[in-house]
């Protein structure tokens, strides 16, 4: 009778038949055969092996999902004889367990609370594989829901509704943010103005305040002469340095100014009402000089 020599690779366990009978596993090595007597009829991979399941199935709000889970399992050392014996494809098995997990649990959930709960499903997944596969000689390592993708026109609603949802945050701060920039830039011109009528008055009680001295110091120095008579002398040279002032200018704009013998007295009276009505309290009485 002769023999034969077999290899089994590393990372695997060959079985060994005695005319059809199951005799004993094989480690990686080489082994001696006798044909028709003993021979390695198959061997079982103890590596770490990955299925990819794709299942279709609907949600509780009846949208129809496909959802991906990966499988990694390996068989069991001490199972070697269950793993190769009890399931002519372990990974048909596998899939058609998984489909029955997903298809029991995702239809009892709504579909925003199925992207919340992928972990939960894996981990039924896992769970319900665990207590199946380990009596056929299989260890599940890890169950992964890798993709829950929904109809194509029911993700492009999705994306619109949290896009239209984005556009009514930016609106609103936006709308937010010109609310502050309007109120700010009034406040800023109130206070502008504020400012302005400040420095503007401040300037005519100056202007007033110069008077009064002028008229004071002018009666005190020229005998006879009244206030009234100082104020009339001070318009006259305002008035004159005005036109001088208007004549020697290059503009090419024309200017009409009324000039009468009753000028004088006109621009007087609506001086003496413009610095009346821009001080506060009572007006000092430039003409009497008090």
């Amino acid at each position: 009778m002769s023999c034969c020599c077999a290899c089994v690779s590393t990372g695997s366990v060959g079985i060994i038949e005695r005319l059809g009978e199951f005799q004993k596993t094989a480690g990686p090595g080489l082994h001696f055969v006798v044909p028709g007597l003993y021979e390695i009829v198959g061997k079982v991979s103890m590596r770490v092996q990955q299925l990819n399941v794709d299942t279709e199935t609907k949600t509780k709000d009846n949208v129809t999902v496909k959802v991906s889970v990966a499988v990694q399992f390996k068989a069991m050392e001490d199972k070697v004889y269950d793993a190769y014996y009890r399931l002519t494809d372990p990974a048909q098995q596998i899939r058609a367990y998984v489909d029955d997990v997903i298809r029991s649990t995702i239809p009892k959930m709504e579909l925003d609370n199925a992207f919340e709960s992928k972990d939960q499903v894996a981990g039924d997944v896992k769970e319900s594989l665990d207590k199946i596969m380990h009596d056929f000689g299989y260890e599940i390592k890890q169950a992964l829901v890798i993709d829950l993708s929904p109809d194509p026109k029911v993700k492009s609603a999705m994306n619109e509704i949290n896009a239209q949802k984005r556009l009514r945050e930016a609106a609103k701060e936006k709308a937010e943010a010109d609310k502050i920039t309007q109120v700010k830039g009034a406040e800023a011109e109130a206070e502008a103005k504020y400012l302005q009528g400040v420095g503007v008055a401040r300037q005519r009680q100056a202007i007033v305040n110069g008077f009064k001295d002028s008229v004071n110091e002018f009666s005190g120095h020229v005998a006879g002469a009244t206030p009234k008579d100082v104020m009339n002398i001070m318009m006259i040279t305002q008035y004159l340095d005005m036109l001088k002032d208007v004549g020697t200018t290059s503009s090419r704009d024309t200017l009409f100014i009324p000039h009468t013998p009753n000028a004088l007295t006109d621009i007087q009276m609506q001086v003496k009402a413009g610095l009346e009505a821009s001080t506060s309290g009572p007006t000092p009485d430039l003409l009497s000089g008090q």
